[in-house]
């Protein structure tokens, strides 16, 4: 059976272990909230939204479909169900005055989602928004996401974005110190993510691939106790449910089909909510399971943003490349940006040399550098590389990854890298960052 190793993540999401690499593919403060601070929030959607009427994404190793999702719950929540929206700092002392009250820290958490220490309200506030539900409610989303792992794409939906009490009986069915330490923290929500987002996604997967309800792979993790804990038990029933649609002429399957009918029908106003929500039928998944270097030779979309959110490049560079980026390029907006998780010298100057300007992503509450941003419009770039990046680019840990053709494997590209670094002339990174610290000292 395909193996799985999921752990609640601190922020109540779930995150996914990879046991090849005896690494993790999500951080354990929260992979919801990873999301939306290296992905969402530095996109600032609100720009596009409020100049397009139509916004395309590419999320580039869509996994389980965080970034995806997180966008979609991003716009739901701030611009279709709230007419208006106030942006409020945190920091240490939290007060907001909404309808004539006024909140403070004791309670201000039991009533507002909180997201990168911004408070985004529900009701409406002392600041106006420039959006309405009616004059976006026209407004359409395609994302195009693409990942090789069909069946952790097709698990997405069912997997539990804000759980509120992490269970604390459950073992990890692997060895990880960051995440074993994680258990014994409580839970720390700060995104309200809408029930609605799993079903529309699980509704928009099961029409474009009906093999979903025949998949073994799929059914037999379904049916574990071992994952049970992390599935939401809600999109699992409604899997059950058109599962027995599919065999309807079988007489037990019939019946079952007509149980959950009845139950759907009359009880599930969440299942109602999603698919008749006004952005249903303008949202579009796009979903691929293709090598992204392959699908794109026969994409002719522009983006306006692309996700890229593909394993580390030492150990998966095949989506790292300049070659690669070269590809990106063309399918950037002139008004797009590429938003990437990765610091890595070599990621940041094979942009530059694939012809973007490069920024970085600068978090607040962590107040730290945490990611890389692209772009062909220079006044895009909010925090430019300082003088120090710019420095470790030319040295060999800015030397980029290169896959001329698009086809080589990981292995082949890592084995061509090394030799190139090898025979470099380039100063080493350490005695770089050795020589800077030094400099700064002295200084």
């Amino acid at each position: 059976m395909y193996q799985l190793y999921p752990y609640f993540t601190n922020d109540g999401s779930v995150g996914l272990y990879s046991e090849s690499d005896n690494d993790i593919y999500h951080s354990t403060y929260g992979a919801l909230t990873e999301a939306y601070e290296k992905f969402i929030l530095p996109a600032e959607p609100e720009y596009y939204i409020s100049k397009y009427n139509e916004i395309k994404i590419l999320d580039i190793c869509y996994g389980i479909g965080y970034n995806s999702k997180s966008f979609l719950n991003f716009y739901l929540k701030n611009f279709l169900i709230n007419k208006n929206i106030a942006t409020i700092h945190t920091n240490k002392n939290i007060s907001s005055i909404c309808n004539d009250k006024i909140y403070t820290n004791n309670n201000l958490q039991d009533r507002l989602p909180i997201c990168n220490d911004e408070v985004y309200t529900n009701n409406n506030s002392c600041i106006n928004s420039a959006y309405s539900k009616s004059e976006k409610q026209n407004f359409k989303i395609y994302i195009k996401a693409i990942d090789t792992d069909k069946i952790l794409a097709f698990l997405s939906p069912f997997v539990i974005c804000n759980k509120k009490n992490i269970p604390r009986n459950y073992k990890l069915p692997f060895t990880n110190e960051k995440i074993s330490k994680m258990l014994n923290k409580p839970t720390k929500n700060k995104i309200e993510f809408l029930d609605e987002i799993n079903v529309i996604f699980f509704e928009k997967i099961a029409e474009k691939y009906p093999e979903i309800f025949k998949n073994e792979d799929i059914k037999e993790i379904l049916k574990s106790k071992k994952y049970s804990h992390f599935f939401e038990p809600f999109i699992c029933r409604l899997f059950e449910m058109k599962q027995s649609q599919i065999y309807k002429y079988l007489p037990l399957g019939y019946l079952s089909a007509f149980l959950h009918n009845i139950h759907y029908h009359h009880i599930s106003n969440r299942y109602k909510k999603a698919v008749n929500s006004p952005i249903f039928n303008d949202f579009v998944l796009d979903l691929k399971i293709e090598d992204a270097r392959k699908e794109l030779m026969h994409d002719s979309n522009r983006y306006n943003l692309i996700f890229l959110d593909a394993f580390t490049p030492a150990k998966c560079p095949a989506l790292w490349s300049i070659d690669f980026f070269k590809v990106l390029f063309e399918h950037l907006e002139e008004n797009g940006k590429i938003l990437t998780y990765s610091n890595s010298a070599a990621v940041r100057n094979a942009f530059l040399n694939a012809g973007f300007y490069v920024g970085k992503i600068y978090n607040e509450s962590s107040n730290k550098y945490m990611g890389t941003i692209a772009t062909k419009n220079k006044n895009l770039i909010k925090h430019k590389l300082s003088d120090y990046d710019l420095g470790l680019l030319k040295t060999k840990a800015g030397i980029y990854y290169r896959d001329e053709n698009l086809t080589a494997d990981n292995d082949k590209i890592i084995a061509l890298h090394k030799i190139e670094v090898e025979n470099s002339n380039l100063i080493s990174s350490s005695r770089y960052i050795k020589t800077h610290n030094k400099l700064t000292e002295d200084l």
